[in-house]
């Protein structure tokens, strides 16, 4: 059987269970057990090449202890045994016995089990069991289809949260280019898509020897507020070869005065599309006394500049909002501007975040330790073989290989104003009190009419409407009235 059938058998499993409700639960579920099985073959791994090497997990709580056997405890007594066994134990693990440790407890603090038929949970830990993730070509199969399953959570309530489309994350660490030795951050990291695309990107362009991969995984930092997505994203580096990914943190980023953050914390580059259109607890905003909001978008932004070493670079994802918002966001920008060189913003048409959202989004690319003096921008267009991306046709790479054509490599050379591209100079963005929401100079506005013919129009058609609702009125009460 192939993986995603495999994967597809699990699901189709799960929905005969009355205690998983939704894709949410379904994918909560799925991804603890995967983790365990997950562990337990890196576990046993790592006990034929380290002489020294014990599993984390207590002997009788190792999946091959009581769900290897396809013919094992199965019904109530599984169900007691997940619930009131497996569970408290994991929740409680000493960090004492190292990061693997520390990676459990994290990943079961806040998970849940729940299912409610043993029988079922059963047929599911056996299917589980025909994965081997030792096998290589199986585990970057499975790391696909696991992609594909996050893809897949658009019906999981707010899933677009920590959603980027692959093709996105994949043009953004493409044009930073991060190196093993890289301190790299994700301090929204969601499901851990940038990670991952920069780990894959480092792998196929710098890592030649076992030290840059070493080097590689000891550089990256994360973090992820939420716990279903906590949980992926640790899932996730371990199907992408991380033995130790207790560097995704389970907190809030935000939690934390801005003031605290000192030069043991700065980073070289950050790669991040922070939840936007979302409003932080309050009492957050006081960790920020020069930026006080409580928009998520603004005070990670904030963050990002504060994070970055001199001469670090990010590539950040903001919406059109952040752009040419007013107050706080023009104070936030001022800033931005003075700290960092805001050297190249893309502009994305509506669609590309669909089905999660439809509003305009920006791809910022900055570096801190030289004022900005010009900014390029990039307007990217949907092919003109479709009118929108969608989710039967999104956005892919090579959709951006013109941008990154007229990039100018990593000096930024050559570039040339086109139909797509324009230049605007620090002084023009202080006269428009610092909104960088400018569109594209080479395309001409659509003439829409003046506006006292267009307010005539109007009130013609309305006029019209209501003659019709009123003859409707006429119809209907002779009708009645018979």
């Amino acid at each position: 059987m192939s993986v995603r059938n495999l994967v597809k058998s699990i699901q189709d499993i799960m929905r005969k269970d009355t205690g998983v409700d939704g894709d949410a639960q379904r994918m909560s579920q799925l991804v603890w057990m995967f983790f365990l099985k997950i562990m337990d073959d890196q576990d046993e791994a790592l006990e034929i090449t380290l002489d020294d090497y014990t599993s984390p997990i207590p002997d009788d709580l190792q999946w091959r202890s009581w769900a290897a056997d396809p013919e094992g405890i199965t019904g109530d007594s599984l169900l007691a045994f997940v619930n009131d066994e497996l569970f408290p134990r994991l929740k409680i693990l000493s960090p004492q016995k190292g990061p693997r440790a520390k990676v459990v407890r994290d990943v079961f603090e806040d998970a849940y089990n729940y299912m409610k038929s043993g029988q079922l949970m059963r047929q599911v830990i056996n299917k589980i069991n025909e994965v081997d993730f030792n096998n290589l070509s199986e585990r970057q199969h499975f790391g696909d289809i696991y992609e594909q399953l996050l893809n897949d959570l658009q019906n999981a309530g707010n899933a677009g949260e920590y959603y980027t489309p692959r093709a996105v994350t994949a043009f953004m660490v493409q044009q930073m280019d991060p190196k093993p030795g890289e301190i790299l951050m994700d301090p929204a990291c969601g499901t851990g898509g940038f990670l991952t695309c920069a780990m894959r990107h480092m792998r196929d362009t710098h890592i030649k020897r076992p030290e840059d991969e070493t080097l590689m995984q000891a550089s990256l930092r994360a973090v992820e507020k939420k716990p279903l997505p906590h949980m992926l994203c640790v899932t996730n580096m371990l199907l992408h070869g991380v033995e130790e990914p207790s560097w995704v943190r389970h907190d809030n980023t935000l939690a934390r005065p801005l003031v605290s953050w000192g030069q043991a914390d700065k980073v070289d580059i950050v790669l991040s599309n922070p939840p936007f259109g979302g409003k932080e607890e309050d009492g957050i905003e006081n960790n920020f006394p020069t930026f006080r909001t409580r928009e998520t978008a603004d005070l990670f932004l904030a963050l990002i500049i504060r994070l970055l070493k001199d001469t670090g670079r990010a590539a950040v994802v903001l919406p059109d909002g952040s752009l040419f918002g007013e107050g706080i966001k023009t104070r936030l920008k001022e800033h931005l501007l003075e700290e960092c060189n805001l050297h190249t913003i893309v502009r994305l048409p509506n669609s590309v975040f669909k089905p999660y959202a439809s509003i305009g989004t920006n791809l910022l690319f900055f570096e801190k330790g030289t004022p900005t003096q010009d900014i390029w921008y990039w307007e990217h267009r949907v092919p003109e073989t479709q009118k929108a991306y969608s989710m039967t046709k999104p956005i892919r790479l090579e959709h951006l290989d013109d941008c990154a054509a007229w990039w100018g490599g990593e000096a930024r050379e050559g570039r040339q104003e086109s139909e797509r591209a324009w230049k605007v100079s620090i002084d023009e963005i202080r006269e428009r009190g610092f909104n960088l929401d400018i569109k594209n100079p080479h395309v001409e506005d659509v003439d829409h009419g003046e506006p006292e013919e267009l307010l005539a129009d109007l009130q013609r058609a309305e006029a019209s409407v209501d003659h019709l609702r009123a003859e409707l009125k006429a119809i209907l009460t002779e009708a009645l009235s018979r």
